[in-house]
């Protein structure tokens, strides 16, 4: 009632004033509203999507946009000259709790990189505490989730207190197993959300290792992630063939920064190792991830022998035994030191065990690799920075090989 009031009042005051106005300029006043009225009618059935705009930006797309391609390609770069090579971060990342699991995240330049989600759904938060520190514009460049097991996949799921990393970020691309004998409520659940978000285009491209290796669908062997750096899917049998060790089914990825080399081997065992070894040129590396966190039966000398590595970085929660209660095959076992300790000492570990209440402290903590350029290097952890060999889980728990 009170919109009609004012209204009808403001009519009466345009009236007022039309009357005092000279005939002539009261008719070059309608013929200019009739005009404004007309165009102003044109513009709306013409252009709606610009009106919506002006009305409601936050919601409204832009027409000019191809697609949501245009918008993570509109994010800032760092200009390199013709030669440079790129800064890395290579993070081993601690996950929240008393389980061994793997999560790295990697920064490449401006771009960013996660390998894995573990160890339970609760990870998801301490992953995404993490890697909000360095993903500013919420879009990972490429994620690999190496196998099937939940200490590798849980954190993608995530939980309702702790959203995962698949509801948390856009992906532009997810690379992951080709096969598994996975069965599990998360396997499932990582396949569902997964399959979800490949359907609303929050994960743009998803390729599996072996069309990663044939270069089929899109997928490529090689990414050229920035100046001087590449990601390579490596190649080995079990991305075709059957085997009883989910393990064995693991993604491998080689990382190159000029002539520096950093080797992702998921859980990868024995017979794996061999086939990674059998169908690669693999060079020696700078880094190694240790394989399925320091196990027994990975680390084998068939591999070691080849990449012989100068620094070893291994996410496990040390002495713990919840895998098994062979207290030498704990992990980090005695068998790998054994095996790592012929080409290096710069051997480090995320988390030891304990009885505390929540079972668990950092030994190093989040570990972090840096290197500016691939010729030198520097490896800090979040809690301390010491050689596994100098800790006092060591010191009380494994002999260093003479």
């Amino acid at each position: 009632m009170a919109k009609k009031k004012n209204y009808k009042k403001t009519v009466r005051k345009v009236a007022k004033a039309a009357s005092k106005m000279p005939t002539g300029a009261l008719i070059a006043i309608i013929v200019v509203v009739i005009l404004v009225i007309g165009i102003g009618a044109a513009f709306v059935l013409l252009k709606p999507d610009l009106i919506k705009n002006l009305i409601n930006p936050e919601t409204s797309q832009n027409v000019n946009s191809s697609s949501e391609e245009n918008k993570r390609s509109s994010r800032p770069t760092t200009s390199y000259a013709p030669g440079e090579v790129a800064p890395i971060d290579i993070n081993f990342l601690e996950l929240g709790n008393k389980y061994t699991g793997d999560s790295t995240f990697i920064k490449a330049g401006d771009v960013d990189i996660l390998i894995d989600a573990g160890s339970r759904q609760n990870s998801a938060a301490a992953i995404k505490g993490f890697v909000d520190t360095y993903c500013e514009d919420g879009v990972l460049e490429y994620v690999i989730a190496t196998h099937a097991h939940q200490d590798h996949i849980a954190g993608f799921v995530g939980s309702n207190a702790a959203p995962g990393i698949f509801n948390s970020y856009k992906i532009d691309t997810l690379i992951d197993f080709s096969l598994t004998n996975a069965s599990s409520t998360i396997y499932n659940n990582y396949v569902s959300l997964r399959d979800q978000k490949i359907a609303s285009g929050d994960i743009a491209h998803h390729y599996q290792a072996h069309e990663c290796i044939a270069e089929t669908n899109g997928a490529k062997r090689t990414y050229e992630l920035t100046a001087g750096i590449t990601m390579e899917i490596l190649d080995q049998k079990f991305y075709r063939e059957k085997t009883s060790d989910e393990n064995d089914y693991s993604v491998c990825a080689l990382f190159s920064q000029g002539n520096s080399h950093y080797l992702f081997t998921g859980d990868l065992e024995k017979d794996g190792e061999a086939s990674l070894v059998e169908l690669n040129n693999l060079p020696e590396v700078n880094l190694f991830k240790g394989g399925h966190h320091g196990s027994y039966t990975a680390n084998t000398d068939t591999l070691l022998s080849v990449i012989k590595p100068k620094t070893v970085c291994i996410c496990c929660c040390a002495g713990s035994t919840e895998y098994t209660t062979n207290l030498n095959n704990t992990f980090p076992a005695q068998a790998a030191i054994d095996r790592i300790g012929k080409y290096t000492d710069e051997v480090y570990v995320t988390t030891v065990a304990n009885d505390s209440s929540i079972g668990y402290e950092s030994m190093n903590g989040t570990i972090n690799y840096h290197s500016d350029n691939g010729e030198t290097y520097l490896v800090t952890g979040s809690n301390n920075s010491l050689k596994l060999k100098e800790t006092e889980w060591f010191k009380n728990n494994r002999t260093w090989p003479s």
